[in-house]
């Protein structure tokens, strides 16, 4: 079943990703010679207009290809033969349409289940929050700059920021309150922790309300992406830290598993968590300046602005090259260990 859902959850984001691309181009007029979801050998295909729309054997990937995407081409409804600014907007149609799939599900699970307020039930005794006065019934407000929303972004912000010193405005009566706390290292719990407890008292809003925590969901997984990711850049995490899709594959098998006897609503409300998560990931991911990435060509088509005239394609198509052949590897390296961390 693990498998299924993984596939599912997979295939809709992905598809998603893709489509954000394929809807610019056809508004651009640009000509798109294939659709396809997965990667390798063609299991099913067919032919509608000019496109081909077809199912690969691998069931992890996809792509939208258009014409004179990665070689020269004279027909003026080539990719590269388009205005610079909508060559850019086809590109990151894929990202944005991740965000926007994890926004519309981020309100789905929000108007489902409801949000976490980050009101205190109370304090742990010798706590940093007890010996800086704050009480039961005070809501967290932000965390230095960080606003928060949810009880649960204190808990993330402490994993990201251990032992840091914190500018923690809370609220109290309708007043606004600030206090320095430094988290301490609760051996028991295995992590840092201001001391704070929280009430967990979900609230179901109205729909601005929904909609409103449903951008602040989005904003809460793209956060813990953006971290991790300066995390590994910073060295405090490693590659073997990262998950594939075994990894993925194993992880939504462990949460079926504990959802299964609390009945099917709330294992669709966790796969919608994941799927959440996934989404705003991939299109982070994306994002990032890598060559063969969506935001390594967006970092070409800046320096073609800035220079006035596009790069040669062929070196381009070289670093392409390059950085897809590293992602392949960096992706053998990281399957490799969620299959080694399935056996220890």
């Amino acid at each position: 079943m693990s498998i299924i859902l993984a596939i599912i959850i997979f295939s809709v984001i992905i598809i998603f990703h893709e489509l954000g691309h394929f809807l610019v181009a056809k508004k651009c007029d640009v000509k798109v010679n294939e659709f396809c979801l997965g990667l390798g050998p063609t299991l099913l295909h067919f032919t509608k207009g000019e496109t081909t729309y077809s199912l690969k054997l691998l069931p992890f990937g996809g792509a939208c290809m258009m014409e004179g995407e990665d070689e020269e081409s004279t027909d003026g409804r080539a990719f590269n033969n388009k205005p610079l600014l909508q060559r850019m907007a086809i590109v990151a149609a894929g990202p944005l349409f991740n965000f926007i799939m994890a926004y519309v599900l981020s309100v789905i699970l929000i108007g489902a289940i409801g949000y976490d307020v980050p009101t205190l039930a109370g304090v742990m005794e010798g706590s940093p929050a007890e010996e800086q006065g704050i009480e039961a019934g005070d809501t967290i407000v932000s965390l230095n700059h960080y606003r928060v929303h949810f009880y649960q972004e204190i808990s993330i912000y402490t994993f990201f920021h251990p032992g840091e010193e914190v500018k923690v405005t809370y609220l109290r009566d309708g007043e606004e309150y600030t206090a320095m706390l430094t988290p301490e290292y609760n051996e028991e719990a295995g992590r840092y922790l201001f001391g704070f407890q929280g009430d967990y008292t979900r609230i179901r809003g109205n729909i601005p309300q929904t909609l409103a925590y449903g951008f602040y969901e989005m904003k809460y997984q793209i956060y813990s992406t953006f971290e991790s990711l300066k995390m590994l850049v910073t060295g405090r995490l490693s590659v073997n830290d990262m998950s594939g899709p075994v990894g993925i594959v194993k992880t939504i098998g462990d949460v079926y598993d504990e959802s299964a006897d609390s009945g099917a609503f709330y294992i669709a409300m966790n796969m919608i968590n994941i799927a959440i998560l996934l989404s705003a990931n991939l299109g982070v991911m994306n994002l990032l300046p890598i060559p063969a990435l969506d935001g390594g060509r967006l970092l070409f088509f800046i320096v073609e602005g800035i220079r006035g005239k596009k790069l040669n394609e062929e070196i381009e198509g070289r670093i392409h090259f390059i950085g897809f052949a590293l992602l392949m590897a960096l992706m053998v390296v990281v399957m490799f260990n969620d299959v080694y961390k399935l056996f220890i």
